[in-house]
């Protein structure tokens, strides 16, 4: 029998979780949208939990926005994956959760990294889900621990109230469309939002709708290449809009760009009510996946060249390809900074 562990700090929680078949694709790596899916539970719990420490409405976190996420390590069925979550930044009306995802062979004990990623919520009051209560601040280790999350904070906002919506639509693909175009490949998915999709307030989890997202860029990602594909970066995600029970998403995902090694797939998350029409159809998420092609032995394999037609995919290329060499600086400037 093992010792009673002490009580988790309040802004601070952990889950683990065995990866089931039902978790993988076909060849035994864990879907990304399970992961993210995970994460986004961990860090909605942690901030539920420290946002009812005081006195006041009830609350329950909502998801706002995810940070951009890259998938370093796969995952497999088979092993357990370690989920940590800690609040690191506290507005008046906001948190920042820091998530770090740890899976371990319990055959050998061996831990890779496999996930970081930043999450951003906002607590809504049980008794009026418009209303956004206050949020206890938590204690720093430093006053430049504050000021960075602070600087982090700032940056945010600045991008959310500067990111929109993608308004376009979705172009029907010709009845036999041409192999490695973007009509080839793209595809969508038709989800009824039931009550295991939703908080206490009958809204989506973000989890949900990221796991939805993941699975149709899946899709698109293997039906260019045909081999097995895999998540290795998210861009940064926005909620624009509230998901409602009763709702019905239509999560569609094309190809954007590809470079030798790596695909870029947009995906948007329309939503109509079953029960109350009069609201009408409208977008609440969009964001883009970036995938890359494995053969039989996990190697990464080249990806076919994604075929242009017409003026707004040559525009929808071009602007993958200045985010692909944004992403790509980075890293290299991080690994700089690193050695």
């Amino acid at each position: 029998m093992s010792a009673p562990q002490a009580p988790e700090s309040p802004s601070s929680f952990r889950l683990c979780r065995l990866m089931r078949p039902d978790d993988a694709n076909v060849v035994g790596n864990v879907h990304g949208g399970i992961i993210l899916k995970m994460i986004e539970e961990a860090g909605s719990i942690v901030c539920t939990r420290h946002c009812n420490t005081q006195n006041g409405d009830r609350c329950v976190a909502a998801l706002v926005r995810v940070e951009k996420t890259e998938f370093l390590s796969p995952v497999f069925i088979g092993e357990v994956a370690h989920v940590s979550a800690e609040i690191t930044y506290t507005s008046e009306h906001s948190l920042e959760v820091q998530a770090k995802v740890m899976a371990e062979n319990i055959l050998t004990g061996a831990m890779k990294l496999a996930n970081k990623a930043a999450l951003w919520y906002v607590p809504c009051s049980l008794q009026n889900v418009e209303k956004i209560t206050e949020v206890p601040p938590i204690k720093y280790a430093s006053a430049e621990q504050e000021e960075e999350g602070r600087k982090r904070y700032e940056t945010q906002k600045k991008e959310r109230l500067e990111t929109k919506a993608r308004t376009e639509e979705l172009v029907v693909p010709p009845s036999k469309p041409e192999q490695h175009t973007v009509g080839f490949s793209q595809s969508s998915l038709i989800h009824l939002v039931g009550p295991l999709d939703c908080t206490l307030h009958d809204y989506v989890h973000g989890g949900v709708t990221m796991k939805l997202m993941d699975e149709v860029a899946g899709i698109v990602a293997a039906r260019h290449c045909n081999t097995n594909v895999v998540t290795v970066a998210v861009d940064a995600i926005n909620f624009h809009r509230k998901i409602k029970k009763g709702s019905i998403l239509t999560v569609s995902g094309r190809l954007t760009y590809t470079s030798n090694r790596s695909m870029e797939i947009e995906v948007l998350v329309d939503v109509s009510s079953l029960v109350e029409p009069e609201i009408g159809q409208y977008r609440a998420v969009s964001a883009f996946f970036v995938f890359i092609s494995l053969d039989k032995y996990n190697r990464v394999m080249s990806v076919p060249p994604l075929k242009i037609k017409g003026e707004e995919e040559q525009r929808r290329f071009e602007e993958g390809n200045a985010r692909y060499l944004q992403s790509k600086g980075k890293r290299a400037s991080n690994q700089e900074s690193q050695q």
